[in-house]
């Protein structure tokens, strides 16, 4: 049985999901319209809210849209809807990045991603130290599990792995910190004053490792300003990486994606998260970050993982600038 078309109030409720979702830098590079016959959505990447320094090819916009196309589909399901999604469908429109219809029920079961929906509002960026203990391996069991749902890898490194890729990230942390105009660029995303609807609050930074193990990024420059506390980090962190077999736009829209699950689904386990970009901005330490022993394939971002607080809040746009309702009549009284 086909669904009735969207409401306003679901319109609304779909995009203040989409809306919440992890992007670089808090850039929120998306877009949504609905269909013309309401009955799916149309994801679109913006390009002028991209951070081209850092990001040159807009891989990083493209999984930040998949992680918001992500959120979606687990709102869709809250509606009691079956997201079925169509990845980049229309090469003529560079910027659309995929076509999702809703226009069918939930089938029995549920569907083919769990209800996460409650978890979106508490999936915060942590950026402070975590507690020296590791993950549960059964719920590491899920995670993999859950990205592997959406046709990507997650591999939590063992320990010389992770010291290997903690140690690229140094490195690349260390040429950003050289680098006049990427200092530049990640500055122009501070908000030193609230209130703001994009970018990084002072207070979402979190502290420097004080002991060097942790390779957080200095958003405030280096030496930070202004000043960044330090505090010390746990001994080794857990660090997981996300792969693909290929490296185009739909590996990266898969790549949000299944970030999002996995990140939801810790949140479910009071697991807090924040990825370390620094490597896989640079195309010589992103090639070093793979691991030759396993053959084939893309790293697509770095996330370390552990036990600690939620992390601050970024602030969000508004729904009316990320819902396109131009050209569609809605009763304006079901908002």
């Amino acid at each position: 049985m086909t669904e009735s078309p969207l409401t306003l109030t679901e319109l609304r409720l779909l995009a203040t999901a989409a809306g919440a979702a992890p992007s670089v830098h808090n850039s929120q590079p998306w877009r949504l319209r609905p269909t013309t016959n309401l009955h799916g959505m149309l994801v679109y990447s913006t390009p002028e809210r991209a951070v081209p320094v850092a990001d040159p090819d807009g891989r990083a916009m493209l999984i930040s849209v998949g992680a918001a196309l992500f959120n979606l589909r687990t709102a869709a399901h809250h509606l009691g809807r079956q997201a079925t999604v169509r990845l980049s469908p229309d090469p003529p429109q560079p910027d659309l990045a995929a076509i999702i219809d809703l226009s069918e029920p939930l089938p029995d079961g549920g569907g083919n991603i769990p209800d996460l929906y409650a978890a979106i509002a508490h999936r915060h960026s942590s950026r402070q130290p975590f507690a020296n203990r590791d993950v549960p391996e059964a719920v590491i069991g899920e995670l993999i599990e859950a990205a592997d749902d959406e046709g990507t890898t997650l591999e939590v490194l063992e320990e010389d792995g992770a010291r290997r890729v903690l140690a690229l990230t140094t490195e690349a942390e260390q040429r950003i910190a050289e680098d006049v105009a990427r200092q530049a660029e990640t500055r122009s995303w501070l908000r030193p004053e609230e209130p703001a609807t994009d970018g990084i609050p002072l207070e979402a930074l979190g502290p420097l490792d004080l002991d060097a193990r942790v390779p957080m990024r200095g958003f405030t420059g280096h030496p930070p300003r202004p000043a960044v506390s330090a505090e010390r980090f746990e001994a080794l962190p857990q660090v997981a990486v996300i792969k693909t077999h290929g490296d185009h736009p739909n590996d990266w829209l898969r790549t949000g994606q299944a970030m999002e699950r996995v990140w939801l689904l810790a949140t479910t386990h009071g697991v807090r998260a924040n990825i370390l970009h620094q490597a896989v901005e640079w195309q010589e330490t992103r090639w070093r970050l793979r691991d030759p022993a396993e053959g084939p394939g893309h790293v697509q971002l770095v996330m370390r993982l552990g036990f600690g607080p939620p992390g601050h809040p970024t602030p969000r746009r508004p729904v009316e600038e990320i819902l396109d309702l131009s050209g569609h009549q809605l009763d304006q009284r079901s908002a």
